[in-house]
């Protein structure tokens, strides 16, 4: 989850007394998982995913742990909560590009496999709906990412100071993920899609958060 990113020039601000993350849905009124809420937050209240590193006591959104995220690869720890994930399916918010890659895949009846190696790791699909949500750069289209990430890529897309996130996004489940730990970076690879869930802006998924919460999310 990122710096602080705030609207479009061409976007409306929230009511006068409304914070301008209050953006069709606010992040404090979303449904937090069990293992999120044990996380720790930031002085705005947003937790800290479990591959974001500290530095001087403040997390730094914008960057991912080394080391950390070398744990979730290897040892299959969500990327946001930092509890293992159960064998099987694991998810991910990804951006424009992959999202409109992985619906002409699907259209087309091909197989998906990110080709280029992105190093946002894999985590729970309650987690993720949840990250989709409260991540204000991921939750709305026309967001603006406030601190640049030094290797951009995945859901963060061209993540440059002001940069405007893509149209639409997803929330996509895959069957299997590959990681290679190198010296600098984790990097992750995902193949087989067996869900997949689009958004413009992601308070489509609240209903979808309230019932994986509630024990009955629909696999699609």
């Amino acid at each position: 989850m990122p710096e602080r990113a705030r609207p479009a020039p061409d976007e409306a601000w929230p009511a006068p007394g409304r914070p301008w993350y209050a953006w069709r849905v606010r992040f404090d009124t979303v449904p937090t998982p069990p293992a999120v809420r044990d996380r720790p937050r930031d002085p705005r209240g947003y937790p800290v995913p479990a591959v974001t590193p500290w530095e001087d006591g403040e997390p730094r959104f914008a960057l991912t742990d080394h080391a950390r995220s070398a744990d979730c690869a290897r040892m299959r720890l969500c990327a946001v909560c930092g509890t293992p994930m159960p064998p099987g399916s694991v998810w991910r918010v990804v951006g424009a590009a992959e999202s409109a890659a992985i619906a002409d895949a699907l259209a087309a009846g091909r197989p998906y496999r990110n080709l280029a190696p992105t190093t946002e790791g894999p985590g729970h699909r309650a987690c993720m709906l949840y990250a989709s949500m409260v991540c204000p750069y991921l939750a709305r289209p026309n967001a603006r990412r406030g601190t640049a990430a030094p290797q951009p890529d995945g859901a963060a897309g061209r993540a440059v100071r002001g940069a405007a996130r893509g149209a639409t996004g997803a929330v996509a489940a895959f069957g299997a993920y590959e990681y290679a730990v190198t010296a600098t970076q984790v990097l992750f690879r995902f193949l087989d899609v067996v869900e997949f869930l689009p958004h413009d802006t992601s308070d489509v998924h609240l209903d979808e958060l309230r019932a994986e919460l509630a024990g009955r999310g629909q696999r699609r």
